[in-house]
């Protein structure tokens, strides 16, 4: 029933967890959008981020996933982890709130009832929302179901003398540390091990010093989550993992210290145990949770001025560069394998990753415009490592997005998804339309001509309307505004009717010998190009009416 009880509970924290991403997508996309320098920011963004979706180790591998793309500092992912584990924390208080009751109906038993409330409301409602939120009750009424069990269980396991004495002779501080980092590292999360504990102290199994100490343990052992994710990534997002190792370590070492003198300067008659039970009397339950709480609080206190110190450190013992080590070589910009542990985010990097690809077909297209209308070819192998890159990112993003569809998303990120590809697509093509241009001003160097200075003129005009254009599209994909979009076609109207006009130009040109037929025939072939490569831009910006 033990191991019942158990299963029950981190299922229910998985439910709950998934659930609670789905909800607070855009919300915890918005939050992790405003990491900046200031240490403090980084606690909160930490702690209000895994408080959101009750997964300390799903937000610490979110960091390791930004660090490893770039887009994150050492520093900065430092911060966010410190709060991580503080709002790791909330799942235990909501465990010993639970326990509350005495001989009446417990809490237990009242928040055992959401999950029937909420598996009802997920079966009936039409509604996304209101599915998630019936997932998000029936998830958090499974973690009581879980440990009514558990502690039914740990009661009977209480009430055998043998039993109670095997765990009363484990007493040393650090082989209760050691139990809880392995029990962690094997379940993969320190709230479900404090949660544990919790419910053997409450049911007298262990005492709130036992309990205490493998809670510390816990901690140390919540790293393994981030190793794991660390070792199969960049060399920042293995000084990363290190540093939440060093963090968790650190603040064990601390209270060891404080532990061991307490027990001397009371000639061995107080411990934190005597402490806490001092201070919250008549509240076994509420005692290790709170514990955990302060534990993970001073810890942070100590480490937020040793974080440069700390950063140093992880980059001594793992040396090698700071930057990607592809940085020549064709390679994601903002995904990372590790992100698909939090899809909710990934669908955030995903629509970071487009923009990236925008922005680099658009440079594309402005070079190969200064390469056809000056011939000059000083940036010619730019364009082309750009040009490769674009045609490397449409086939991993395209691969990326099928993978991250196969996760628990909601409707809205689903619909982004389906959308993606297309507009992936499109950026490709307006790299292809580039290339072309670029071959018009080979063709142009190889007959030893140019085109006229009329036509030059036009061919800035419509690459200047285009830049407009991608300016509108880029702010309405960004921003979800559809007054940009309108903007945009407004301009996208322009245009064809500016092709039309270059058209009509050219063949007068033609008729009075300004130009030759072979220069006329690239020249129209641009404009055509130009034009299409307008087409794909308003591709990507309606878009939005799809997912928005």
């Amino acid at each position: 029933m033990l191991t019942a009880g158990i299963g029950v509970f981190l299922v229910a924290c998985k439910a709950l967890s998934t659930n609670l991403e789905n909800a607070n997508s855009q919300k915890l996309k918005e939050l992790f959008a405003k990491t900046g320098k200031n240490k403090w920011l980084g606690v909160g963004i930490g702690t209000l981020g895994t408080a959101a979706i009750q997964s300390s180790g799903a937000v610490t591998v979110m960091v390791i996933g930004f660090v490893n793309v770039g887009i994150m500092s050492l520093a900065q992912a430092a911060t966010i982890i410190y709060g991580a584990n503080i709002g790791t924390t909330i799942t235990a208080q909501i465990v010993a709130l639970g326990m509350f009751g005495g001989n009446g109906i417990s809490a237990t038993i009242i928040f055992s009832a959401f999950a029937g409330i909420g598996a009802f409301m997920s079966m009936g409602a039409r509604q996304e929302r209101w599915k998630q939120i019936g997932g998000i009750l029936t998830g958090f009424g499974l973690l009581f179901v879980g440990l009514h069990i558990m502690s039914n269980a740990m009661a009977n396991f209480a009430s055998l003398d043998s039993v109670k004495n095997f765990l009363a002779s484990i007493s040393n501080p650090i082989l209760l540390v050691l139990i809880g980092t392995l029990l962690t590292a094997l379940i993969q999360s320190s709230s479900v091990l404090t949660s544990i504990a919790i419910t053997m102290v409450f049911s007298g199994l262990i005492s709130l010093d036992q309990g205490i100490y493998m809670t510390m343990g816990s901690n140390i052992g919540s790293c393994v989550v981030a190793i794991i994710a660390g070792m199969s990534s960049g060399t920042n997002a293995k000084r990363t993992a290190l540093i939440h190792l060093f963090f968790n370590v650190m603040g064990v070492i601390l209270f060891l210290f404080i532990a061991l003198l307490l027990h001397i300067f009371s000639g061995g008659s107080a411990s934190f145990g005597t402490v806490i039970d001092k201070v919250f009397p008549y509240a076994p339950q509420l005692q290790l949770a709170l514990f955990h709480t302060v534990f993970n609080v001073c810890t942070t206190l100590v480490a937020l001025p040793m974080t440069n110190m700390l950063v140093n450190t992880a980059t001594r013992l793992i040396p090698g560069n700071t930057v990607m080590q592809t940085e020549d070589l064709p390679h994601l910009y903002y995904l990372d394998e590790t992100m698909l542990r939090t899809p909710v985010v990934a669908v955030r990097q995903v629509k970071a990753e487009i923009e990236n690809m925008a922005d680099m077909a658009m440079q594309n297209f402005q070079r190969a415009i200064h390469i056809v209308t000056t011939l000059k070819y000083d940036d010619i192998d730019k364009f082309r490592s750009t040009e490769k890159e674009l045609n490397y990112l449409n086939g991993e993003v395209t691969s990326y997005v099928a993978r991250l569809s196969g996760k628990p998303l909601n409707k809205s990120d689903v619909k982004f998804l389906n959308t993606s590809v297309k507009s992936v697509s499109d950026l490709e093509r307006i790299g292809d339309y580039a290339e072309n241009i670029v071959e018009y001003a080979d063709s142009l160097k190889a007959q030893k001509n140019t085109f006229s200075e009329p036509a030059i003129k036009e061919i800035n005009e419509m690459y200047t309307l285009l830049e407009t254009l991608y300016g509108h599209v880029r702010n309405a994909y960004h921003n979800l505004d559809f007054d940009e979009l309108e903007k945009a076609y407004q301009v996208e109207d322009r245009i064809d009717l500016f092709t039309e006009t270059m058209e009509a130009q050219h063949i007068q040109r033609l008729i009075s010998g300004e130009c030759t037929p072979q220069v006329g025939a690239e020249y129209i072939s641009l404009a055509q190009n130009a034009e299409r490569i307008g087409d794909h831009l308003i591709n990507v910006g309606k878009s939005i009416r799809k997912f928005a």
